[in-house]
């Protein structure tokens, strides 16, 4: 399986915003994909402890990518950047 197509939008030391980027018809979404994506910003050094992770998805909307430990655990709908 692909694994989504993202853009990283901005980082602070509390926080990544990403942005979903598609195709959709080729790549899943961020949404349908957000173990691979976490799992990716982790090891590229983008995403660290204590740091939030934020995401524009498919549909423009942002919510939240909760993430414990370095893994996914859940989203957070209509969150605020």
């Amino acid at each position: 399986m692909r694994s989504p197509r993202w853009e990283l939008v901005s980082r602070s030391a509390v926080r990544v915003t990403i942005r979903d980027v598609g195709p959709w018809s080729r790549f899943p979404t961020v949404t349908n994909g957000a173990e691979a994506v976490v799992d990716e910003l982790v090891a590229s050094g983008l995403l660290g402890d204590g740091q939030r992770l934020f995401y524009f998805d498919s549909e423009g909307a942002c919510d939240e990518i909760v993430v414990a430990r370095g893994k996914f655990v859940e989203f957070r709908a209509g969150a605020s950047t």
